[in-house]
């Protein structure tokens, strides 16, 4: 009996260690669960579009490194090589965890890979959420930049047309100018004063060398089918009415020749010259002041700073919506929109897509985030973490930003994200040289336009 008694003294003291040793200093148990959980991702993969902005976002990689310890890998597509670079990665062992897609067509080539991020923090900062990519109630990509175009004056120049006596017009202020009506009379005006301004032309080059006339077959054609997708009641939203549309009738076909005309025939640059013309070569003229006016968008500022003999002033450089005689256009604003959209990776571990998210939460809401942002990616943030003094410099991001915020104007959304491919802005801008440069009329322009939109739907 002793030595029972002391074998199961014994075995009561040595349960009694094994439940010290697991417990806490109040004497509760430990719960282990938390050793069962995999460890958090400590390197992401960043698959990056922008060349020009590969630099920055090195460096923010290192900024997220020291703070954080995960590491984010950035690999930088060569230009107009995202797509190919972005097919090829995502087979690999190792794949993008952040990617672009490129609007709602971009979305529907990548869908499987894009994860639902509904109830992400970066979804929760969209200002406005009606800007993400949605499917039902999820959330596949949302816009980290908005951008906008219109179109671009010096008002130095403008300013000095004002001051003519002998000036045709009642003008003497752009705030003035809010129709086409409008605006061809001031143009035309300017054009016949062309050397009393010191200009070659009111407009710089219409580009069409090859691979620059998007600023007319995308850009200047995105206002004339707003208005008539607009128009289309089967869609509530009109920048994805053209997924849906076999056939357009490009009703406002005469819309986008009033603004065409006024740009080819008071440029700087014959007709019968544009087709060697760049976009480089009409941001130039523009700096070197040759030119008042030139369509195009927020991006453009650098192009215009880092001309050698730049003579457009900072705080002089403003931005016009395009206006093309559309009914109710003096309520119109600038074409802001995106075709910049983050999504995850759907099909790497959730550890991977968490460690993703939070790296977007902290550049877009961290003060070293959003300074990376504004002032070295430039862009204009659509989310509401940034405050007004968190703008850009930049004089035409500021001038998106105050269009955006005018009392009862409303802003023209990109509706050529759902253009049906490439192959029909080539067809499109294709038979606009034709007309400008005389060989075509402009009922062959509305016939491609028609036809190739047709075709390359069904295909």
């Amino acid at each position: 009996m002793k030595k029972l008694t002391s074998l199961m003294l014994s075995l009561l003291l040595l349960f009694s260690l094994a439940a010290c040793g697991t417990g806490e200093k109040d004497g509760t148990t430990k719960d282990n669960s938390e050793n069962n959980k995999p460890a958090a991702a400590t390197e992401i993969y960043f698959l990056n579009f922008k060349p020009e902005i590969a630099s920055v976002y090195e460096r923010i990689a290192a900024e997220y490194k020291q703070k954080t310890g995960v590491t984010v890998k950035v690999v930088t597509a060569a230009s107009n090589g995202y797509e190919q670079t972005l097919t090829s990665e995502i087979a690999k062992s190792n794949p993008p965890t952040i990617f672009q897609v490129n609007g709602p067509i971009g979305y529907r080539s990548w869908a499987d890979y894009c994860a639902d991020l509904s109830d992400t923090a970066l979804y929760s900062f969209l200002s406005d959420k009606s800007l993400a990519i949605r499917n039902g109630d999820s959330v596949y990509a949302i816009p980290y930049v908005v951008e906008g175009y219109g179109i671009i004056y010096n008002e130095e120049i403008t300013d000095k047309y004002f001051a003519l006596k002998d000036k045709n017009t009642s003008f003497s202020s752009m705030n003035e100018v809010n129709s086409f009506s409008k605006l061809k009379a001031l143009v035309e005006d300017m054009q016949s004063k062309k050397n009393e301004l010191g200009i070659d032309g009111v407009f710089a080059s219409t580009s069409f060398s090859s691979g620059n006339s998007w600023r007319w077959d995308t850009h200047l054609a995105n206002v004339p089918f707003f208005y008539e997708f607009s128009e289309n009641e089967d869609f509530e939203d009109p920048t994805l009415a053209g997924l849906g549309t076999e056939e357009i009738g490009f009703d406002y076909s005469g819309n986008f020749k009033n603004t065409f005309d006024l740009y080819i025939n008071n440029s700087c640059t014959p007709k019968n010259l544009i087709g060697s013309k760049s976009v480089n070569d009409s941001m130039a003229e523009f700096a070197l002041g040759k030119a008042a006016m030139v369509q195009n968008g927020n991006w453009a500022y650098k192009d215009i700073s880092e001309v050698n003999g730049n003579t457009v002033k900072k705080d002089k450089i403003k931005m016009l919506p395009i206006y093309t005689g559309a009914k109710g256009e003096e309520d119109q604003g600038l074409c802001v929109g995106t075709e910049n959209y983050l999504a995850i990776n759907s099909k790497v571990s959730e550890e991977k897509q968490k460690a993703s998210a939070d790296f977007l939460e902290w550049l877009f809401s961290s003060k070293e985030g959003k300074n990376y942002v504004t002032n070295e990616l430039g862009f204009i943030s659509p989310f509401n973490t940034f405050e007004k003094d968190e703008r850009p410099e930049d004089p035409l991001a500021n001038q998106i930003l105050d269009w955006m915020e005018k009392k009862d104007i409303r802003s023209v959304p990109w509706i050529f994200t759902s253009f049906p491919s490439e192959t029909f802005k080539q067809d499109f801008s294709s038979a606009l040289l034709q007309y400008a440069q005389g060989s075509a009329d402009w009922e062959k322009v509305v016939d491609t336009v028609r036809k190739s939109w047709k075709n390359e739907y069904q295909a």
